[in-house]
């Protein structure tokens, strides 16, 4: 029996597959929240559930090859602090996949994605109004947006606002959420997009934190994805057909980046968040 017939797929949905699996390469190099649309493919070809089990090493593997890339660049204060969190969401998530039901994932992490997008989206916009006059004159720290998004003179320092009191607490909430979502879904890279977005990371520091962020978040899903029955045997066949693709989608995406400015890198990363969370909430 070839894994084909193993999985119930025609040639035409392993084509599907075959192309998400090559736009999660890229989006690890590139566009982080495209991700999204590779997930929603696996579920539609796939069982939802097993959908997860099948991307998650797809996932690991494109990880390595965006650490590889952007490991000079990975901001680790926000690493860390980020962690803890991350782990409490983890748990949540798996306790979550116990109970819930297909629909039920799919809605709840498409709600999620749509919500961070929209807070996002109005905290940027809140921080390029325009200041108070005078308040200028007080450098960063009087005029400066907390959430690190460009006024005038571009956005403070990577992970800047992260060491603020709002910026831990903004962090945890971000962190208990992108763990709930990578767990149930595999769909943690657009919420933590929208933080590392919202923390005033540019595209270097941003793809750099959130290579090492997710390559460490993945493996440490696995014995928890392995216990639910979500990796097995069929579903490491399925990985080692797909897995030529994911290597060709990362160096696309790599050369992709260096020809992307700053601003229309961030439109992608909010664009490509709002289609995978429709495909979610519609599929």
């Amino acid at each position: 029996m070839n894994m084909m017939t193993l999985w119930h797929i025609s040639g035409w949905e392993f084509a599907a597959l075959a192309l998400a699996a090559l736009l999660v390469g890229f989006s690890k190099t590139a566009v982080s929240g495209a991700n999204t649309v590779s997930l929603a493919v696996f579920a539609a070809v796939l069982p939802a559930r097993a959908s997860t089990g099948v991307l998650l090493p797809l996932l690991i593997a494109g990880d390595i090859l965006a650490v590889l890339t952007y490991r000079r660049h990975a901001h680790w204060p926000t690493l860390w602090r980020l962690f803890p969190a991350v782990g409490v969401g983890v748990v949540a998530g798996t306790l979550f996949l116990v109970r819930a039901g297909d629909g039920i994932v799919r809605t709840s992490i498409g709600a999620i994605l749509l919500l961070m997008t929209g807070i996002t989206l109005w905290r940027r916009r809140a921080a390029a109004r325009p200041e108070p006059e005078g308040a200028a004159d007080g450098g960063v720290g009087a005029g400066a947006p907390a959430d690190g998004w460009a006024r005038a003179n571009g956005p403070v320092a990577d992970g800047a606002a992260v060491a603020t009191r709002a910026g831990r607490t903004t962090a945890g909430a971000y962190g208990v959420l992108g763990g709930f979502t990578t767990m149930v879904a595999n769909a943690g890279g657009p919420v933590m997009s929208m933080y590392l977005l919202s923390a005033g990371f540019r595209k270097l520091g941003f793809l750099g934190t959130s290579a090492f962020f997710f390559l460490i978040v993945n493996v440490s899903k696995v014995p928890f994805s392995a216990a639910l029955g979500l990796i097995d045997g069929h579903s490491l066949l399925l990985d080692a057909a797909l897995l030529v693709f994911v290597v060709p989608g990362a160096f696309i995406g790599k050369w992709a980046v260096n020809r992307i400015n700053q601003q229309l890198f961030d439109r992608l990363v909010v664009a490509a968040t709002v289609v995978g969370a429709l495909e979610l909430l519609l599929s």
